[in-house]
This record gives structure tokens, sequence and C-alpha cells, in this order.
């Protein structure tokens, strides 16, 4: 676990982003679940991308550092805080992308900022991460219901490598573009996100507790069919661009 962080390599070539974020010790929880399922989560105009016929959804608890605007110094207290995200692979044409179902943070200024920004359904919660020498020990409470909650820990088995190109690890986390929709106007929008290529290893988790799915009435397995861990990429997000579907979609 002592692996570092990927920065960016070159980069004076990326241009127009609006924030740059280090994401750290990353559990990648993933399940795989029916299509039929999943569908109704989806807005018109994004398909459910899929792998061997089956839908995915996926739980990853992290650490987020170094967050700041384009142009502006890093804010004291605004630059590191936990997260946990529950997240969907949807595709808009032949683009792949991930659809964020809830993103749960503690800070209450980034969730307002985030919601606001990027139209995603962030919210806030009470979060613990404590990481250990061979482990991470993460636990997040929504408020004020206290639930949905995740509490468990998590660490690396394997060596870390790069997912091989037709590989399930490389569909699920090779993604760079994040589709939303305005709650108020249904329209969607896409931003494109940058990181170097993600350095996985196997891994293993004690979840005492995981209700973060039961807000979408998903029936998932107890233990995820696939988890791995990440050390961390520092990555690049681009502005919100309204979303083109084809005519006969936009009405839907």
């Amino acid at each position: 676990m002592n692996q570092g962080i990927i920065p960016i390599q070159e980069k004076r070539q990326y241009k127009g982003w609006r924030m740059t974020q280090t994401w750290e010790h990353l559990l990648f929880a993933h399940w795989a679940v029916s299509p039929k399922a999943l569908r109704g989560l989806i807005p018109a105009g994004l398909e459910l991308d899929t792998h061997d016929g089956f839908a995915w959804i996926s739980v990853i608890p992290f650490l987020l550092t170094r967050v700041r605007l384009r142009h502006l110094f890093p804010v004291p207290y605004v630059t590191t805080f936990p997260e946990i995200n529950v997240r969907t692979y949807v595709k808009a044409g032949s683009t792949r992308g991930v659809y964020f179902l809830s993103l749960d943070t503690s800070h209450l200024l980034v969730t307002g900022i985030a919601k606001y920004w990027y139209r995603l359904p962030y919210y806030h919660a009470r979060m613990d991460f404590r990481p250990h020498a061979t482990r991470i020990d993460f636990q997040s409470e929504r408020r004020p219901e206290k639930t949905p909650a995740f509490c468990g820990s998590y660490w690396p088995v394997s060596e870390p490598a790069l997912a091989g190109e037709n590989t399930l690890e490389h569909w699920l986390t090779e993604r760079y573009t994040l589709f939303c929709q305005c709650k108020k106007t249904k329209r969607l929008y896409y931003a494109n996100v940058y990181h170097e290529p993600w350095m996985l290893q196997r891994a293993d988790a004690h979840i005492q507790a995981n209700s973060m799915l039961s807000p979408l009435s998903l029936t998932v397995s107890e233990k995820p069919d696939l988890m791995v861990y990440a050390r961390g990429v520092e990555s690049y997000i681009w502005p919100l661009e309204r979303l083109s579907l084809p005519e006969g979609e936009r009405s839907q």
C-alpha cells in the first residue's frame, strides 16, 4: 500500500480543465446485475453498457486530496476529504462513460458546489477514513437518517499492474467521461475526465455493513463479484457540456 499516486505526466497538453483532484486509496467493489434491474435508473438518451450480457454497479470508497479549481490555490480544510460513490456504466453513441447514482461526502460545501456545477446527486454524510500500514478503514452514514451506510476495511492482495485491454477490470475502470442529468430540466450533460491509466491490485475486504444500494431497490450478493484496489491517480475534470441527442430521443 506504499506505492505512490500516479501523476499526470505532461500537464501542458491538457487545456481548458476546470478542476483537479487526486483520488487515493480506492476500493472498486463491483457487482454484476441484470440490465433490467438498472434500466429504470438511467435517463433516456443514455444506454446501459454491458459486459458479457451483464450490467455492472459499483460502490467506491476513497479519499479526495489536492482538490482545487483552475487558477486558484488549494483552500485549507476543503482540499482533503473522504467520499463514497455508487456508479454504473453507460454509453452515448460510441462514447463509454459512467453515470453516478449517488455520491456521499463529508464536506458540506463541496456537496453544494458539485450539485450546482456538475449536476451530480451528492449527499452529505458523516465519514471516517483511517489509513493503516496494511489496510484502510472506512465508515460512512448519510445525514440525517444515518442510512444508507457503509462500514468496512479493505486492502490489496497483489502487486499493482495495468489492466489488460480486454479484461473486465479495464472495462470497468478505464472510462474518461461522466454523464449526468439536470434534475430540474432533465437535460443530459457530460464532462471529460483525464488521468493516467489505473495501476490496479486485487483486493480483499471485511465489509461489516453496506446499504449503499438500498435506495435503488437492488438486490445483490453480500460479497462483491470483483474487488480491486488502487493507490491513486491525479485527475483533471473539464466543464459540463450539453449532450446532443438524436431527434427521436429528445422528447423522451
